[in-house]
């Protein structure tokens, strides 16, 4: 797949253009169609949707608020790449809040939403699709998170979760990460099937915890490599 199909995937959606853009072109990132470091010219983007320059400015706007492109004052857009220490932020940040998320919904959970949770994980167990296990990942998060009816904390969350998302993809195909994060939501999934608020934070801020202690090593590694 490349940028050409995900333009085209897009472009079927009922959706304002920047937006379908800014899809197509973060798909395009975190699948690594599109490189750490590399130049994303605004002229060509335009010409492969049939736009202006002006609806892909706004789209690479978005993307550079999720943390995935940056934009230079005369020199275009690139796309990010995250150091080891960004990344450990990023972890930490998002400890803390995913901690405090799960702390409001466990007491609103329904069985309506464990099961979902449930029907989530055992669709990752049957698939070895980064991509498709990344999309799954944060899938399991959201039903858990989005029960706590907090949409400002939820769309910080989404928006850290895309800021690594390329990296676990990384995680999920060639980190041998996959077999213990699937262990741990399980373990997660009963903590709240036992509305144990106390061990589920436990467990989340583990969870969280590992996967970035894991990343920071494999960024540090790549740098002195």
């Amino acid at each position: 797949m490349n940028l050409n199909d995900l333009a085209a995937n897009v472009l079927q959606q009922q959706r304002s253009t920047p937006d379908l853009i800014a899809d197509a072109l973060r798909e395009a990132i975190v699948r690594g169609i599109f490189q750490e470091g590399q130049s994303l010219r605004q002229d060509e983007i335009a010409t492969q949707f049939g736009v202006s320059r002006i609806p892909v400015r706004e789209a690479l706007r978005q993307l550079e608020a999720e943390g995935l492109v940056k934009l230079h004052l005369n020199r275009g857009a690139t796309v990010s790449a995250i150091s080891p220490a960004e990344a450990q932020e990023i972890f930490e940040i998002r400890s803390a809040l995913e901690v405090k998320a799960i702390q409001l919904a466990i007491p609103k959970l329904t069985a309506s939403d464990l099961e979902k949770a449930t029907v989530i994980l055992e669709q990752t167990d049957q698939t070895t699709d980064a991509g498709i296990l990344a999309k799954l990942n944060w899938e399991f998060h959201e039903t858990l998170y989005e029960i706590a009816q907090r949409p400002r904390l939820l769309t910080m969350i989404k928006t850290l979760h895309l800021n690594v998302d390329r990296y676990v993809r990384l995680q999920m195909s060639q980190m041998d990460y996959l077999e213990r994060s699937q262990k741990e939501h399980y373990q997660l999934l009963e903590a709240c099937q036992q509305h144990d608020t106390k061990a589920a934070v436990k467990l989340l801020k583990k969870h969280i915890d590992t996967a970035g202690e894991q990343l920071v090593a494999y960024l540090q590694q790549n740098i002195h490599s």
